[in-house]
């Protein structure tokens, strides 16, 4: 087995011409498989099977192997099979369906709510740029937007007199949302502004050659306001990141906060397919740091 073995790693340096930081791993990675195999009395690659291998796979995370590296090394075996089946030496694959443990999700980066009001409530000029970055600050801030959502949108889905905007998510599904008092003004205030490029269609968000902004133009501007307001990296998913976490602080609601976020992982959805919009807004109005959409706006 472990002269198959150097004869793949060969195969890797100098057909495949791995780098030697890659061989190494593999090589490693493999040597790991090799010495679980001899621990079982097994005596030649096409002898292992999916069963041994994946305890093998189940002991290494038990030893606090991450997910990454596991994935790491299901992908040296498959291509150590993939070798062995070409040369005649083998006929099946034992990672073939194996897939690594899943490891534990990293928690996603927010700002508190103190960041997030200093980023939000410095001065604005009253220009084009600054109106609508701080429109497009806001909105994902209060309603939770995922960047695509923001993107895609069109004038037709904001209703600004009852303080809402309805998104089209992930697959396909639509989904209605509160925006807030702030939020509202600087859509107000943005609005106008836009109308004078003589826009090409009806997004909400044009460049100034009235043009629909896309993801990376977005991106710029809101890694542009993080560094000017705040000094840190900051990226729309962040700000989507701090609105669920700001509103679950608060509200201590998690089924509307995923209703909100209109997250499609059934095992989330299900709970919460039978909450009315009313009680989700009752808990944004309620809970939201710069919420209040229309209570004490039309006096």
């Amino acid at each position: 087995m472990e002269r198959q073995l150097d004869a793949y790693c060969e195969h890797l340096r100098s057909e495949r011409q791995v780098s030697p930081h890659t061989l190494s791993a593999y090589r490693r990675d493999l040597d790991k498989v090799l010495g679980w195999c001899q621990k079982q009395n097994i005596g030649s690659w096409s002898a292992l099977d999916i069963q041994r291998l994946r305890s093998l796979i189940a002991r290494l995370h038990q030893q606090g192997q991450s997910s990454r590296s596991l994935a790491r090394l299901l992908s040296a075996v498959r291509g150590l099979y993939h070798y062995l089946n070409r040369e005649g030496l083998c006929d099946h694959d034992p990672a073939t369906g194996l897939a690594p443990p899943k490891g534990e999700r990293r928690l996603p980066k927010t700002l508190d709510t103190d960041r997030a009001l200093q980023l939000l409530e410095g001065a604005v000029e009253d220009d084009f740029l600054a109106r609508r970055d701080q429109a497009i600050l806001e909105l994902f801030y209060s309603s939770g937007l995922r960047l695509s959502e923001l993107t895609g949108l069109n004038l037709d889905q904001l209703d600004l007199a009852d303080g809402m905007v309805q998104v089209l998510g992930k697959g396909s599904k639509t989904r209605l949302l509160p925006i807030g008092r702030k939020a509202r003004e600087a859509l107000e205030l943005w609005l106008p502004l836009r109308a004078l490029t003589n826009p090409a269609d009806d997004a909400v968000f044009v460049s100034q050659q009235g043009r629909r902004l896309g993801p990376r133009a977005i991106q710029v501007r809101v890694k542009a306001a993080g560094e000017r307001e705040l000094g840190q990296n900051l990226h729309p998913h962040m700000l989507r990141h701090s609105f669920a976490s700001h509103l679950l602080e608060s509200s201590q609601d998690l089924r509307a906060v995923q209703e909100l976020l209109g997250h499609s992982d059934i095992k989330t959805t299900q709970i919460y397919t039978h909450l009315d919009f009313q009680h989700l807004a009752t808990v944004y109005d309620s809970a939201h740091p710069r919420a209040k959409r229309i209570k004490g706006d039309e006096s």
